[in-house]
């Protein structure tokens, strides 16, 4: 019941994002950086020494689930990617909704986020806490790049902002559908796995060359070590 109360939380981390989107152009590379390394110091310094150490199988086994989460989420974007681009214009030669395919990827990935708050905390508390962590941070991210990749691709700033609600409502989906679910004990090292194979995606195929996009600064490669250690302080104090 903890994770339903993050719900509101989720929700507030991705409509923030999408409105600092508008207000920060200049610094949102630094609070990308720092989502990076939040989201992969989860992925490394919790799930994943937790899904061995829960894990029913060999480590090797493990990593299967790892791979298996990272390819995944690749193959989400590529497929929404390749969609996209291979409907890049209408029949009447108007710009195709790209920006309406990339964010309802991004909502897609909302939904998962909720997902791994709920069954996170299903585990045990402290994982539960990890993984909010970097969920929020990533939802923020989201908020952002959901402004952003509407905007971009000739939406309206109404047909953004609706984009903008769908995203931020998505994660609170995912959390009540996981705690309706129970998830049963011998699949609690597996799932783990599986999400820190997603957090890895997120944070070095999406955020990190995000950040670096346009600002490839010693600030913001900071601001992602101070992310990644921060989360680091969290996880051992939790332990």
């Amino acid at each position: 019941m903890i994770s339903l109360l993050l719900a509101p939380a989720a929700f507030g981390a991705t409509m923030l994002g999408g409105l600092v989107a508008l207000r920060l152009k200049d610094r949102l590379h630094l609070i990308l950086g720092f989502s990076a390394g939040a989201v992969v110091g989860v992925a490394f310094f919790d799930l994943l020494p937790e899904a061995i150490h829960l894990g029913q199988g060999t480590p090797e086994r493990t990593m299967l689930f790892v791979a298996g989460g990272f390819l995944f989420y690749l193959l989400l974007d590529r497929l929404a990617l390749l969609h996209a681009a291979g409907h890049e214009h209408d029949g009447h030669g108007h710009p195709a909704p790209r920006g309406g395919l990339g964010a309802l990827t991004l909502v897609a990935h909302s939904v998962f986020d909720g997902f791994a708050i709920g069954f996170g905390f299903q585990i045990a508390d402290a994982v539960g806490v990890a993984v909010a962590v970097a969920v929020l941070t990533h939802d923020f991210s989201d908020g952002i790049n959901t402004m952003t990749v509407v905007l971009k691709n000739g939406g309206s700033r109404r047909e953004a902002f609706r984009w903008l609600l769908a995203d931020s409502l998505a994660p609170s989906l995912g959390i009540v559908i996981a705690t309706i679910l129970p998830l049963p004990v011998e699949l609690f090292g597996a799932v783990l796995a599986v999400f820190a194979g997603l957090f890895l995606y997120l944070g070095a195929s999406d955020l990190v060359p995000e950040s670096h996009h346009a600002h490839p600064k010693f600030l913001t490669t900071a601001t992602t070590v101070l992310g990644a250690g921060l989360v680091y302080a969290v996880s051992a104090a939790l332990h």
